[in-house]
């Protein structure tokens, strides 16, 4: 961290990463927190999130991500009760949109619950018939420039592509046709890039179109909403949203958008914040090197909020 005079604290909410009910089950179970929003979860959704989610195959099924969203705001409750975390705003990159709405206060937690299981159905059902033959490949230590080369090969081969997720200076997202993976793998890795995984269903992409529409019909169009009582970062670009009208066209617009953590980032710095509190399973945004080389990063994950903790621990955050 650069500038000793950004003292405000960000929640931020993580995207989604494979969770287990092995992984977070006892948290789940145990936390105060989580406990009673596993409850209201259950009453919302008429059937029981703990059993669903552990007798369902799967790391991103319906239960999953209901779990994971669940998971995300207890620990940003806990977090707050607990460290003393005070945060001036909140983002949430790709999945993270959800729970950080949740706690921004634009939707309720119960609304939460709902659209996160109908968003889930709606990709199943979307995907099941359209572009199954795309995927969102990630990979690091492949800068742009580079990156450049390998995208104008394959336009120049007639070959549709588009960058999905901005993260890092040379971390990407990319979402193509599955038959051009095996390719793409030898290119980054020909140019000093390695591979992690790749994504199915593929997201952030502007052939989604009706995708958004869908999830605008059937979902988001007439769901409550209100202004966020924290003023939220739009993960596409990083404007500041301060109505519900601007979080709602942010959650719609995942699905076409891409999303750029970078730019989070950038907004992040200019609201003076210098600690970011990130609340749920993350493997990624908050180890990442734009996010380490510029806040103090506190990690607030299930594993933790179990841990035996002293109560002299000094509290998190403060004002802008």
């Amino acid at each position: 961290m650069d500038e000793v005079s950004r003292t405000a604290t960000a929640m931020v909410f993580p995207g989604m990463s494979p969770a287990r009910f092995a992984d977070v089950g006892k948290f789940m179970l145990i936390n105060p927190f989580a406990r009673k929003l596993v409850a209201a979860a259950s009453d919302r959704l008429g059937y029981s999130l703990v059993d669903r989610f552990r007798e369902t195959p799967g790391d991103y099924s319906e239960y999953a991500q209901v779990a994971f969203m669940v998971n995300c705001v207890a620990l940003a409750q806990w977090a707050e009760a607990e460290l003393g975390v005070t945060p001036q705003v909140s983002a949430g990159p790709s999945f993270g949109e959800k729970p950080a709405a949740v706690h921004a206060g634009s939707v309720s937690f119960e609304d939460g619950v709902w659209l996160t299981a109908k968003l889930a159905r709606c990709l199943e059902e979307y995907f099941a018939t359209e572009y199954q033959d795309v995927v969102t490949h990630s990979f690091v230590r492949t800068p742009r420039e580079k990156l450049d080369e390998v995208l104008d090969e394959l336009t120049g081969r007639g070959e549709w592509h588009e960058i999905s997720c901005h993260i890092d200076h040379d971390f990407y997202m990319v979402s193509l046709r599955e038959h051009n993976v095996e390719w793409l793998q030898r290119r980054i890795r020909d140019l000093g890039g390695f591979s992690l995984y790749t994504m199915r269903p593929p997201m952030h992409a502007s052939p989604f179109g009706a995708l958004r529409r869908k999830a605008e019909d059937e979902v988001l169009g007439a769901l409550p909403m209100a202004d966020p009582r924290l003023p939220m970062v739009a993960d596409q670009d990083g404007t500041v949203l301060r109505t519900a009208e601007g979080v709602r066209t942010m959650l719609l617009d995942s699905f076409v958008r891409p999303m750029r953590w970078i730019d989070v980032v950038a907004t992040l710095k200019d609201l003076g914040v210098g600690t970011v509190c990130v609340a749920g399973p993350d493997s990624l945004f908050g180890r990442v090197a734009c996010t380490t080389d510029n806040f103090e990063v506190l990690a607030v994950d299930p594993r933790l909020a179990l841990r035996p903790r002293r109560r002299s621990m000094a509290p998190a955050g403060g004002g802008a």
